[in-house]
């Protein structure tokens, strides 16, 4: 267990001392200054009743915001050691491949975390300034959070498959990209599948990752939403350690 906890603590002490760490708190916190300005002015002309926080989580902005900073966060992670070379030296340390896999997961998810913090203090001074109580509402607070991390676990594993595959960081970010743009994508529902009822819309709204952010972002806990990204986490982690594994015995 004390190898586990230096690992991570090695894992997230590299995201702070090298630029890109800062680069990425310093564009989320940028976007997501800008996206709540852009809702604010968007409200003006167009009241609605939803809450600024629902109208947030559910935008497009959201998912932007996701899918450009996960890559960046996970890209490093095998990719940056086996390009200098001390991938090698970790394989043959005395911890196994799930030890490093979760290790690995748990920095970089703890990261991801942090990028987020600073959407709070946005949300706690519109509160202040606008006298809105369901801005920051504890409960639909905590539940939105929960799901940003539990549909952030399941980017930042993905985000590990895809640097373990290669040695360039660039290669690895841009795989995690477009692997988590073809899941975002698994949201969309074609024209034709919008009238869909039965085991086939059923199907369509479980594996929807935006249809399940809006559920949490309007404070409601749906069973199947958390054990879904749980899988997706799971799966994508197993496929890591698969990965790392074969590569421990070349």
């Amino acid at each position: 267990m004390t190898a586990f906890f230096t690992l991570v603590r090695r894992e997230l002490g590299g995201a702070f001392k090298s630029l890109t760490g800062y680069v990425v708190v310093s564009a989320a916190m940028l976007l997501t200054g800008l996206s709540v300005m852009d809702l604010i002015v968007w409200l003006n002309h167009r009241p609605m009743d939803a809450p600024l926080s629902e109208l947030f989580y559910a935008s497009t902005y959201f998912w932007v915001i996701l899918l450009v900073i996960s890559p960046i966060i996970t890209m490093r992670s095998f990719a940056a050691e086996r390009a200098s070379g001390t991938y090698e030296s970790l394989m043959t340390a005395p911890v196994g491949d799930w030890e490093v896999v979760l290790a690995k997961f748990a920095g970089a998810f703890a990261f991801y975390l942090i990028t987020w913090l600073p959407l709070l203090g946005v949300m706690a001074v519109l509160r202040r300034v606008t006298g809105e109580a369901l801005l920051l509402d504890p409960r639909v607070t905590a539940v939105a959070f929960l799901g940003v991390a539990l549909i952030g676990a399941v980017y930042m594993a993905l985000g590990l498959f895809a640097s373990a595959l290669t040695r360039s960081q660039i290669i690895a970010a841009m795989l995690a990209f477009l692997m988590g743009i073809a899941l975002w994508m698994l949201s969309i529902r074609p024209p034709a599948a919008d009238g869909l009822q039965g085991p086939v819309g059923r199907a369509l709204d479980h594996v929807s990752l935006v249809r399940q952010m809006e559920d949490f972002a309007r404070g409601v806990i749906d069973s199947r939403h958390v054990v879904f990204c749980l899988s997706m986490t799971v799966l994508f982690l197993f496929l890591t350690q698969r990965v790392v594994e074969g590569r421990r015995w070349k």
